[in-house]
């Protein structure tokens, strides 16, 4: 599907997610049973900026994804704003240590980048993170930094951008980028995504996320990307 930013539609999905080479499945659940998704990260997950739950991306990707009416789905919002890597580490392995998760996806790097987190440190939380999921047995996916009108330095903050599309290149995980797919349309543009802080998604933003999501997850159940 594609569509102008002047619509309330969302861009193209498939320009939005980057499989970065990955190669990765989605088996049915059997059928009493929902397909889990551990959604992690900060405050694009927890969904601060959106007008209530049901806008988060976390909600309207349930939806979506059962709207479809191929999948039963439970989506879990693990989000905490304000949260860095290193603090979402040690819930994620948690979360797979419960055996729980069927798919997760970890947004991140976005206050890493505005905190000024250790570019080296950052990385190697994350592929820590991707070595667990491995480990496990649950596909993974990352959600990069979103463009921002308060991202400060700019130079610093797409490095973190940068440092997560190559962790997916180099792991072979899929990436969500969100800074490239707002990007792509013009910081003008980009800005109609973001809630009246400049920093935040809005109710388009998280619905446009979900659905780049949703078209990914739906492609990959049963077969490889």
């Amino acid at each position: 599907m594609s569509a102008a930013w002047g619509d309330d539609a969302c861009p193209d999905a498939a320009a939005a997610f980057d499989p970065n080479g990955a190669t990765w499945a989605l088996a049915r659940p059997a059928a009493h049973r929902a397909l889990d998704i551990l959604a992690i990260g900060s405050s694009s997950t927890e969904g601060i900026g959106a007008s209530g739950p049901r806008q988060t991306y976390p909600a309207r990707l349930e939806d979506e994804l059962e709207h479809s009416g191929r999948l039963a789905v439970t989506v879990r919002n693990a989000g905490i704003g304000g949260e860095v890597a290193s603090k979402t580490l040690p819930r994620l392995l948690a979360a797979l240590k419960s055996g729980w998760p069927r798919l997760v996806i970890w947004q991140v790097g976005t206050n890493d980048a505005m905190t000024g987190v250790d570019e080296s440190a950052f990385r190697a939380t994350v592929e820590k993170g991707i070595a667990a999921a491995e480990a496990a047995g649950v596909p993974i996916l990352l959600m990069d930094p979103q463009y921002t009108a308060r991202r400060g330095d700019d130079a610093r903050y797409e490095k973190y951008v940068d440092i997560v599309n190559d962790i997916g290149d180099r792991h072979h995980v899929p990436v969500l980028s969100r800074f490239a797919m707002m990007m792509r349309a013009g910081a003008k543009n980009a800005v109609a995504w973001l809630s009246g802080d400049g920093l935040h998604m809005n109710d388009r933003g998280y619905k446009c996320v979900a659905h780049a999501l949703a078209i990914a997850i739906e492609s990959a159940e049963g077969q490889k990307l």
